[in-house]
């Protein structure tokens, strides 16, 4: 007989990734206000389907999935995003003066040439 034990972490790691960079990018935003999250959702828009939405939270809403990134970052997905995000990394990098966040979203089948949206297969 096996047993498995249940580590919410563990669960989670084919969900989302953050690089470094993007931790820290987070890290500053929330910095002013501790024990807030990062929730990531997605909504309808576009000419190819999808956008994501991230916004500063108080809390997570009930059902989000929760993913604690750092002592200091924890990011909260909500439930019309899971299976539109799973395996996604998220990455900020810097564009000259511009930083920018970028989706690497493996489900991605097409995305709209101005880059605001995109479709899953």
């Amino acid at each position: 007989m096996q047993v498995e034990t249940f580590t919410p972490d563990k669960q989670n790691d084919d969900l989302v990734q953050l690089t470094a960079s993007a931790i820290q990018h987070f890290e500053s935003k929330l910095a002013a206000q501790p024990g807030y999250v990062v929730r990531l959702s997605t909504k309808t828009s576009g000419c190819s389907g999808y956008a994501y939405v991230l916004d500063i939270a108080e809390q997570a809403k009930d059902g989000d999935t929760l993913i604690k990134a750092s002592d200091k970052l924890t990011l909260s997905i909500a439930p019309n995003a899971v299976d539109l995000i799973r395996n996604t990394e998220i990455d900020y990098i810097k564009e000259g003066l511009n930083g920018v966040l970028k989706f690497n979203n493996p489900n991605v089948v097409a995305e709209c040439g101005c880059g605001e949206s995109f479709n899953v297969g």
